[in-house]
């Protein structure tokens, strides 16, 4: 027997995870009645299964590899990793996958919440089935916003799924090491796992399909230094391969590639890929395709509705947390915007209402050793968009560096665009390097001028000095 209730709010937001969990925050704070629905954890993906699990396994990998630079620390840092240690201080980083604490500052906010499958059930119009089978239709007065985020890709191999492959989510949350671990990909996840586990005493295996190398969309030179530093701390790289079957047979993965190497392992992770979590949505009751990525404008409106924003993965500009948070926030205003009648939003690059960042200033940091972290635009993304750039590149050979760690090895990108002389991306690879992005998040949102650059002083001895070796060379040149 299920119960029915209907009420109305002036916003619904499907998925509490941080993106949704932001746009909530930003319409409560602009005085607007807010209902948020979720059918797993309150905090989403990052909080549990992604950014925070993960960064706690690495944390101490990274910890370790800084030790090892340094005379004087590096003979106490020798032994392996706690394995156990290091995954306990990860569950208390996840809160035991328990979602007490994001519940009670969703209370805090005011928000409404309730637990269950939202699905859209036309315009303005969401129904949440319980997971105790009552069932309430939610009506939005001026807005809906699909926050549910995206999963893993698995590809279309045949009996993959009695395999029990990991993916990211059985990456990160793993209760122990596996002996040999097989990593199908190239990209972030798969570059952080492998890092992760080889430290944790897993004997790991990445199988890259193409011969472009690990962390393709970066620059060239960031996934060479770190498939060569990886391979020292005992990673099997090995590139062009697809996997062209998978079985467990007594427990043991065995994959066949297209060579026809049979390769064995304890478990194997797929890292090829994110699809949309709008398969199951009610995307077909307002004209949408189900399983779909939803496109949108600047203000994260979906296009042909003028009620509906997707915000965070779901809209594929950008899959990567913190952006999705700040989308959130552009998206929060601009709902509290139309709701309270505003004629016009600020429609202008860089305006209170446009996302303009996600086209123009993305940053990410990859938390490897070494760490990589870029922000903009590579130089092949400039040139494909029509900028005449110039490219500066310098090894990170500041006092700085040397003083970070004995063998310091690392380099780093400018794209100048040569027409405003102004910053369009900047790529750092090198140990300590993402706490380095944001100065560079910086000077490329703001489009600070090269001649202003100049007098932006980095602190002696850091390794921001390296801006000065990067003006430097500009100049020169």
């Amino acid at each position: 027997m299920t119960q029915s209730d209907s009420l109305t709010y002036d916003v619904v937001v499907i998925g509490a995870g941080p993106v949704g969990e932001n746009v909530a925050d930003r319409t409560r704070a602009a005085g607007l009645s807010t209902a948020i629905v979720e059918s797993e954890l309150v905090g989403g993906e990052c909080s549990y299964w992604a950014c925070m699990p993960s960064k706690a396994l690495l944390r101490p990998v990274l910890a370790r590899a800084d030790a090892r630079r340094l005379p004087g620390l590096a003979q106490a840092v020798q032994d392996p990793l706690d394995a156990q240690a290091v995954l306990s201080r990860r569950d208390e980083f996840t809160s035991h996958w328990k979602d007490g604490g994001q519940v009670q500052w969703v209370d805090g906010i005011g928000a409404d919440l309730y637990r269950g499958q939202g699905r859209l059930a036309g315009p303005r119009t969401v129904e949440v089935a319980g997971p105790d089978g009552t069932r309430k239709t939610l009506t939005a007065r001026h807005a809906v916003a699909v926050c549910t985020g995206s999963a893993a890709a698995l590809p279309p191999l045949p009996g993959l799924a009695e395999v029990c492959p990991w993916t990211s989510r059985e990456a990160t949350s793993a209760k122990s090491a596996p002996g040999r671990l097989l990593v199908v990909g190239g990209g972030v996840v798969a570059v952080e796992m492998a890092t992760a586990w080889q430290a944790l005493g897993s004997r790991v295996t990445m199988l890259v399909r193409g011969h472009g190398g690990l962390l393709p969309r970066m620059e060239p030179f960031v996934g060479e230094l770190l498939a060569e530093a990886l391979t020292e701390a005992g990673v099997d790289i090995r590139t062009g391969v697809s996997v062209e079957s998978v079985t467990r047979e007594n427990g043991t993965v065995v994959a066949v590639t297209d060579s026809g190497d049979r390769l064995e392992a304890d478990e194997i992770l797929f890292a090829t890929g994110r699809t949309p979590r709008t398969g199951d949505i009610g995307l077909e009751t307002v004209g949408l395709e189900p399983g779909s990525w939803l496109e949108v404008d600047d203000s994260l409106r979906v296009a042909g509705h003028d009620w509906l924003y997707a915000v965070g993965d779901v809209n594929h500009r950008a899959l990567l947390t913190h952006q999705g948070k700040y989308q959130a926030r552009i998206a929060g205003a601009a709902i509290a915007a139309r709701a309270s009648g505003v004629p016009s939003l600020e429609s202008d690059p860089w305006g209170a209402h446009t996302a303009t960042a996600d086209h123009e200033a993305v940053p990410q940091v990859v938390f490897t050793d070494p760490e990589a972290a870029s922000v903009g635009l590579s130089l092949a993304e400039a040139e494909q968009a029509g900028h005449r750039v110039r490219a500066v590149d310098v090894d990170i050979a500041v006092a700085g560096s040397s003083l970070y760690g004995d063998g310091y090895k690392g380099r780093a990108r400018m794209v100048v665009d040569l027409e405003d002389e102004i910053v369009r991306g900047v790529t750092f690879v090198g140990p300590g390097v993402g706490e380095m992005i944001h100065s560079a998040t910086v000077a490329v949102a703001g489009q600070v001028p090269i001649s202003r650059l100049w007098h932006a002083v980095p602190s002696y001895p850091t390794i921001s000095e390296v801006w000065l070796r990067l003006l430097e060379a500009y100049r020169d040149n």
